[in-house]
Order: structure tokens, then sequence, then C-alpha cells
């Protein structure tokens, strides 16, 4: 790709922002969720696991364990049995167990709402931690980098980087603040629907003209 100024990518990343809106205007979180604590418990469920699986075990986890007080007296392996099903269910068991504890004895079992009081918590790193204060609180401290967004940022040549925080970072830059939290929605269906990782449906994107990578003769 040529070389591109900071100017022209805002722009162009501005187009594909409010194209992708037109093809998604009812974007949002694919968690299902009541409320903070819930959301942050369905997140980190979700570390490599689909949404739709998690959608599945969350209701009866909720049901039996409705805030961070009721978990925090649940054991390790009851956590462990209800959550089975889930990729990584054992450490993510223990850091459920850590995180409703920590909630308790400092936050008072209110979900915190800074970065820095959400990362501490057992199993919830930036990612997990974005997702909450967009969707939970609407004051996200950067866009929210999963698979789905990096993948797709890297092949719209919005960042060079390669880290999830290296790649927030640049979007950040390029992104208005107030679309932080959209923007990740909006690429996490596009590449549910069209940019499928490994096969790409570059003849129905509807960004095509400003992906550098799109593949002309790409099979449908």
């Amino acid at each position: 790709m040529s070389y591109e100024s900071k100017k022209a990518r805002i722009e162009r990343c501005s187009r594909i922002f409010a194209t992708l809106m037109q093809e998604f205007p009812d974007s949002r979180c694919a968690l299902e969720h009541k409320n903070a604590w819930e959301l942050l418990v369905a997140t980190v469920l979700s570390a490599q696991c689909t949404d739709k699986n998690v959608n599945k075990v969350t209701p009866a986890l909720f049901e039996r364990w409705p805030g961070p007080g009721e978990m925090a007296q649940a054991s390790v392996g009851e956590i462990e049995e209800a959550i089975r099903t889930i990729g990584l269910f054992r450490s993510k068991a223990k850091n459920l167990k850590a995180c409703a504890e920590r909630m308790m004895e400092v936050h008072h079992g209110v979900v915190p709402q800074t970065l820095k009081e959400l990362v501490a918590l057992g199993g919830v790193g930036r990612k997990t931690a974005n997702v909450v204060l967009g969707n939970a609180f609407q004051h996200p401290e950067g866009v929210v980098v999963d698979t789905h967004v990096s993948r797709i940022s890297q092949l719209l040549k919005l960042t060079a980087s390669k880290t999830p925080e290296a790649i927030e970072r640049d979007l950040n830059q390029i992104v208005p603040q107030e679309d932080w939290v959209m923007f990740s929605h909006l690429l996490i269906d596009h590449g549910r629907k069209t940019c499928i990782a490994r096969r790409p449906r570059c003849g129905q994107c509807p960004v095509a003209v400003d992906c550098p990578s799109r593949k002309p003769t790409s099979p449908q």
C-alpha cells in the first residue's frame, strides 16, 4: 500500500464506519446481560469461546449466583461444573471466584468504573475492561480489540501494529471517541458475516472500495 497520511486514514476510517453502520444498523454487544456484573462475567467467559456458547451457559449461572456476593461464596468446583461446556473452564472458574471475592472485599459488591480497578479483578484484562466500561457505563477508555477487530483493522490497513494494546492505541487516534464502542461492534459483525477469517467474501464486501487487502477474485 502506498503512503497514506493520517488525515486520509481518518477519512477512510470514517467512510468505513458509515458504510458498516448502514450494513449493521442494530449492531450491539452479542453477550446477553442485564447489568454490569453479568456483562463482566460473560466477557470473562467469552475468551476463546463464542458468544453463542456463553449465552447458553449464563442464564443458569446468573440464576444461581446473581451477584458477586453469591459467587464469592461458591466453591471453584461448583463454578467449574456450571461452566464446564465453556473452553478453559477450570481457569475461568478460578478467575470468576477471585473476581467476585475482590469485588466484595474492595468494591462492596459494585462493579468498578475505571480501567485500573477493573484490570485488578481476576481474569479481567484491558479488552474485558473496555467491554464493560463501554457497554455498561458508556465511557470506554479505548476501542475493544478482540480477534475480529485485530484481524480486520490490520486488513483495512488502519493499523500496522500487531499487539492488541498497540492496535487499540492506533484505532483510538483515528476513530472518534464517541464511536469507540460501536466501531468494535461493527467490525465484529463484519467479521462474522463477510470478512470471515478463512474465507473472506471480498466480492460481497460493502467496504471493499476502502480495503487495500481486498481480493478481486475471492471465492464466494
